[in-house]
C-alpha cells in the first residue's frame, strides 16, 4: 500500500501540474490552428500536440542540465513574446493555401511554443517525479486530452468572439514575462524590485496586443485600398 501511494501521489501531482500549465498550451494550439479548414484542423491539433508531448518528455528528462545554461529562460521568454505577436498578426484566412503547408506551419508553431514554455515548468514536473521517468511520461500523456479538448473549446469561442484572439495573445505574453522574471541571472533584480516585474508584465502585454492590433489594422486598410 505504501509503495502504491509513493507512486500514485507523485503521479497525481504531475497530472495536476500538467493540467494547470496546459491552459497556455491549449491557447497556442487554438491560435495556431484557427485559420485551418475544418477538415484538416483535427490533424494539425493531434499531430502538433503529439510531437510537442514527445519534445516535453525529452525536455523534462534533460531539465536539470538544460536549465543550467545562462539566460536560457530569458531567451525562451523573448521567443515566446515573438510567438504571441506572430499568432496575433497571423489573421489571414487564406483558404487557397495548400492544406499540407498550412498544417506543417501550425504544427511547427505548436511544437516551438510548447518547447519554449516547457522551460518554465519542467523543473516542477521533474521535482515531483523524483527522477522517475515513467511518472513523467504517464503524467504528460494524461494531460493530452485536456489540451486537445481545451484547444477545441477555445477555437469554438474564437469563431464566435474574435476578441478572444487578443486575450489569448495577452496570456501568452504574460507567460513570456514570467519566464524572463524567473531567469536565474536576473533573480537579484526582480526579487529586490517587484515593481519592475509588474511593470515588465504590464508593458509586455500592452505592447503585444497594441502592436498586433495596429499591424492587423494597417493590413486590413492596405487590403481594402487594393480592392
Amino acid at each position: 500500500m505504501s509503495l502504491d501511494m509513493e507512486f500514485i501521489i507523485p503521479l497525481l501531482t504531475i497530472i495536476s501540474i500538467d493540467i494547470i500549465l496546459g491552459g497556455d498550451n491549449a491557447i497556442v494550439v487554438a491560435l495556431a490552428c484557427r485559420n485551418l479548414p475544418t477538415n484538416i484542423r483535427n490533424k494539425a491539433i493531434f499531430l502538433g500536440i503529439g510531437l510537442a508531448i514527445v519534445a516535453r518528455i525529452t525536455l523534462t528528462i534533460l531539465a536539470v542540465s538544460l536549465l543550467t545554461i545562462p539566460f536560457l529562460m530569458a531567451i525562451g521568454g523573448a521567443l515566446l513574446l515573438y510567438i504571441s505577436y506572430h499568432l496575433l498578426t497571423d489573421m489571414e484566412d487564406d483558404r487557397a493555401v495548400q492544406g499540407k503547408t498550412t498544417v506543417i506551419a501550425a504544427i511547427k508553431t505548436i511544437i516551438i511554443a510548447d518547447i519554449v514554455m516547457g522551460f518554465d515548468n519542467v523543473l516542477a514536473v521533474a521535482g515531483a517525479a523524483h527522477g522517475n521517468k515513467t511518472l513523467v511520461i504517464i503524467g504528460l500523456l494524461v494531460s493530452v486530452p485536456i489540451i486537445i479538448w481545451g484547444s477545441k473549446i477555445i477555437l469554438y469561442a474564437i469563431e464566435r468572439f474574435p476578441i478572444i484572439i487578443y486575450i489569448g495573445a495577452g496570456i501568452l505574453a504574460y507567460t513570456a514575462t514570467k519566464m524572463i522574471i524567473h531567469e536565474p541571472m536576473f533573480s537579484a533584480l526582480f526579487s529586490h524590485h517587484p515593481v519592475i516585474s509588474v511593470l515588465l508584465q504590464i508593458t509586455a502585454i500592452i505592447a503585444v496586443i497594441l502592436l498586433g492590433w495596429l499591424s492587423n489594422y494597417f493590413k486590413k486598410r492596405t487590403f481594402e485600398i487594393k480592392l
